[in-house]
């Protein structure tokens, strides 16, 4: 099952909007009733979808592995380092859970000062969850948040994207999976409503110009050959992951024939990763400025005991071949507060996410995947913003 295929067809990740009522009745009146009726739902206010608008554009390269993320610990002289790293599409989601298992290997060692290699999602998430567990953390990092690739992300919960291949979901690593996914669902459920909104709960529509059950061939929802099949892992959520509803053409103001509603956990990044890094400093943390361009210089380091968490860094650090680059790219556009729903146009390589720092607009090409450049192209993400002006013309 391609990823276009698989959002279309299930949970995606953003909606589009007009001025119109979400619902609207249709059909005869009926009989009046002596309670109080329910308020009708807001208006959907449209984006303002310009390229002009477009305050940023960012590239962030997953690192996609075929068999999973390496979670595992391995004997550098007298050192162990604990491998963290290769999430795919979903190292936010799956950050806490990751960690978690990654600090059972740290605690394993008996050490109760470790280092953390990398500062992006997962590092950041691992010194978290290694400080929770009592141990002393200092992280050494080339770049803090918002350099970091991570900060780049879509910053929404997909713990299923991209994460291995069909065949690389034997049932064991479906079990770890689960296990790390509903780990972390605990953790942002437990982040809800802080201040700054750093996750927050948000609702989205997914359109489709075709019946959802009918597979997308070629056009722009396309993946290309290169692309795997990638699993099937949303029925092992199936109690905490919210349903899409089917939509009547009456119920929903865009004009396309066929609509889901959705809802959907949304990270807003930069108020995220400051928390998070605001916690690690208050619990003793230490950063220290350090390049590694081989795992020999870890013996550098006074730890005995290092997670490294270095994302796509991994494939050149430890010349680990198996990671694959994904690329990604989003238009931010001026953030409209009144804007609070997302949009996936399937098929048409379009989606949406509404942060509190911008509306993001999402464009994934057929030559994304195995691509590892991190140059933007303005002109790509101008057509995206452009495609998704055209669902509020009506």
């Amino acid at each position: 099952m391609h990823r276009r295929q698989f959002i279309g067809a299930a949970s995606a990740t953003l909606g589009t909007l007009s001025p119109w009522a979400c619902a609207t009745s249709v059909g005869a009146a009926e009989p009046p009733d002596a309670r109080p009726g329910f308020a009708p739902p807001g208006l959907l206010v449209p984006i303002q979808a310009r390229p002009d608008r477009i305050i940023d554009v960012s590239v962030c390269t997953r690192p996609f592995r075929a068999q999973g993320p390496r979670i595992e610990a391995q004997r550098f002289g007298r050192q162990t380092v604990v491998h963290n790293y290769g999430h795919g599409g979903s190292g936010w989601s799956l950050s806490w859970g990751s960690a978690a298992q990654a600090v059972r290997l740290a605690l394993a060692t008996g050490e109760k000062r470790i280092a953390v290699i990398g500062c992006g999602a997962i590092g950041l998430t691992t010194a978290r969850e290694a400080q929770r567990a009592g141990l002393r953390v200092r992280i050494y990092c080339r770049e803090q948040p918002p350099l970091v690739r991570s900060s780049a992300a879509t910053g929404v919960w997909s713990p299923d994207s991209r994460i291995c291949t069909e065949a690389g979901a034997t049932p064991a690593f479906q079990r770890q999976w689960e296990a790390m996914a509903r780990h972390s669902f605990r953790m942002y459920q437990s982040l809800l409503g802080l201040a700054g909104d750093p996750v927050e709960w948000r609702d989205g529509y997914v359109l489709s110009d075709t019946p959802f059950e009918q597979p997308l061939v070629g056009g722009l929802g396309h993946d290309g050959p290169s692309e795997p099949d990638y699993p099937d892992l949303e029925a092992l959520l199936s109690d905490i992951r919210p349903r899409s509803v089917p939509l009547a053409r009456h119920q929903h103001p865009f004009d396309v024939p066929h609509a889901r509603r959705y809802s959907q956990l949304v990270f807003n990044l930069p108020a995220y990763t400051r928390l998070l890094m605001d916690d690690f400093m208050r619990d003793g943390g230490e950063i220290v400025h350090r390049d590694f361009a081989s795992p020999r210089q870890f013996a550098s380091l006074t730890e005995r005991t290092l997670v490294n968490a270095t994302g796509y860094g991994a494939r050149a650090l430890l010349g680990d071949e198996s990671i694959i680059p994904v690329r990604g790219q989003t238009a931010r556009l001026i953030p409209q507060r009144e804007v609070n729903y997302g949009i996936t146009y399937r098929g048409h390589n379009l989606s949406v996410v509404p942060r509190r720092d911008g509306i993001l607009v999402q464009a994934q090409a057929p030559g994304d995947f195995g691509n590892a450049d991190s140059m933007p192209d303005r002109a790509a993400s101008d057509a995206a913003v452009q495609r998704l002006a055209g669902l509020f013309k009506a």
